[in-house]
């Protein structure tokens, strides 16, 4: 069986960034996804399209097949009084915060001013080439309530 449309597929990857530091990875086989949902990067799906158990592959995803460029718009100063009165904000931290559109956002602290926060929406990985080695562990169909859903279940359903 491969991986297509409505397949769950379970991986072992290995993601590293272009000076080979490793940004994340499982090869337990806890990684597992519905194909054709918009559960992975754009890119990387792409690259598994046709893939089977035991077939082995190295994808470098370009930004704008993963987290996208680096926009300036997403930068923002705030005033301080948005936080928590009394909240120790540092560089790193990071929130989740209400779009233009009422959206969900996680942003991340830039930078601290006097009586300024400096708030950064973009993905952290945005901007960033990412590089993939991988292992397709197993390819198997997807099942109804995984498809109404568009995601994989772990055993005993949605939310266990």
């Amino acid at each position: 069986m491969q991986i297509e449309n409505e397949k769950v597929a379970t991986l072992h990857y290995t993601l590293k960034d272009n000076e080979g530091n490793i940004i994340d990875q499982s090869d337990d086989g806890s990684f597992v996804y519905l194909h054709g949902a918009f559960n992975i990067i754009p890119g990387l799906e792409t690259a598994l399209t046709g893939k089977k158990a035991g077939d082995e592959l190295s994808v470098k995803v370009t930004p704008e097949d993963a987290y996208g460029v680096r926009s300036e718009e997403h930068v923002q100063e705030v005033p301080k009084e948005m936080f928590e009165e009394g909240a120790d904000i540092q560089v790193g931290m990071q929130f989740h915060a209400q779009g233009p559109n009422g959206e969900m956002l996680v942003v991340t602290v830039a930078e601290v001013k006097e009586g300024i926060v400096v708030i950064d929406g973009n993905h952290p990985l945005a901007g960033v080439e990412l590089n993939f080695d991988v292992k397709v562990i197993d390819v198997r169909d997807a099942t109804a309530e995984e498809l109404e859903h568009g995601h994989v279940h772990s055993p005993g359903g949605c939310g266990h």
